[in-house]
């Protein structure tokens, strides 16, 4: 039996998961060429080297979708993006003081970084309905005029960036029940344990928001995960995410034997401190291991850019030769 490669976005509009799926193989494939495996490439894209599937929830959030992705956020989905965006904004701000000591030119992001993390600050009593969401969409506005940020999520629009961002919100909130009873939350883990194999070992690679569902649902899988791989992660912010999820306290997944963790200076969603600090470890012992991937400062946030890396790509191709049945 051939082990399963399961694939969990992230934050996005809608999109045709086949098409998707067919971008993160031929993504994947790149990578694995810069990492010395051009034998594997053909047998990724034709599907040969694994039953690859692509856990898809996008539609879930249609109603988010509104003029492109830019919805309406209320404010208490605007109290959770602002600390996603202030728990961001204050890393990036302490590394980037740290950083300008050897590269002056990473100075020129400190004003407006400081200037950003103001308008996330507290203001008092909010202002009337919308207040809390204006704040936000100030700030990040401000936060896509630095040019190393103005595109790593390959968003237009400030209002676009939130309005994605917001689907976090709407996950953790545990809300937003179905004709059955099943929060959105249910549902999406629900599409993701559709995707898994108990029968054959199962390598899960999960971005963004993914990362967050993965977690989730494979704390309760009974199945073989030989490696999990989060690309983009929000776990580390302990107060706006990490506390939100569940079961606490956060701990490595026992079906999982091995976990990477890979994040792109410029991914402003993939905030330190690392994820080995943020995790107990299950009781085999695993804990994640981070690690710091460089991108071209495009749009560096899509899971394709990080699929293309060979340090992502390199230890998946292996992992699924070293559980494929000779």
């Amino acid at each position: 039996m051939r082990p399963r490669l399961v694939f969990v976005h992230g934050i996005g509009g809608l999109c045709n998961p086949t098409a998707e799926l067919d971008v993160w193989l031929r993504a994947l494939a790149d990578g694995a060429r810069d990492a010395g495996h051009s034998n594997r490439v053909l047998d990724l894209i034709q599907g040969w080297a694994a039953d690859t599937r692509f856990a898809y929830y996008g539609d879930l959030f249609r109603d988010a979708q509104a003029q492109g992705g830019a919805a309406q956020v209320d404010d208490d989905e605007a109290v959770f993006v602002r600390e996603m965006l202030r728990a961001a904004v204050t890393e990036r701000l302490e590394e980037t003081i740290q950083e300008s000591i050897q590269e002056p030119i990473r100075g020129e992001e400190i004003p407006v970084l400081r200037h950003a993390q103001a308008q996330l600050g507290p203001r008092g009593a909010p202002q009337g309905p919308g207040s809390v969401a204006r704040q936000v969409l100030g700030a990040a506005n401000t936060l896509l005029s630095v040019p190393g940020l103005r595109s790593f999520g390959g968003w237009v629009s400030a209002r676009l960036m939130v309005g994605h961002l917001r689907q976090v919100a709407r996950y953790l909130g545990r809300g937003e029940p179905d004709e059955e009873g099943l929060t959105l939350d249910t549902r999406i883990r629900r599409r993701l344990e559709r995707e898994l194999d108990t029968g054959a070992p199962t390598v899960v690679v999960a971005h963004s928001l993914g990362t967050v569902v993965a977690l989730e649902t494979l704390s309760a899988y009974q199945g073989d995960v030989p490696l999990l791989v989060t690309l983009g992660s929000p776990v580390g912010m302990r107060a706006a995410v990490g506390l939100r999820m569940r079961p606490q306290p956060l701990r490595v997944p026992g079906s999982v034997g091995r976990w990477l963790n890979f994040w792109d200076r410029d991914d402003l969603i993939a905030v330190r401190p690392l994820l080995e600090n943020a995790v107990r470890p299950n009781a085999r012992a695993v804990l994640p291991r981070s690690r710091r991937v460089d991108s071209d400062g495009i749009s560096v946030h899509p899971a394709v850019k990080y699929l293309a890396q060979a340090r992502v790509a390199g230890p998946v191709v292996e992992q699924l030769q070293a559980v494929t049945p000779s």
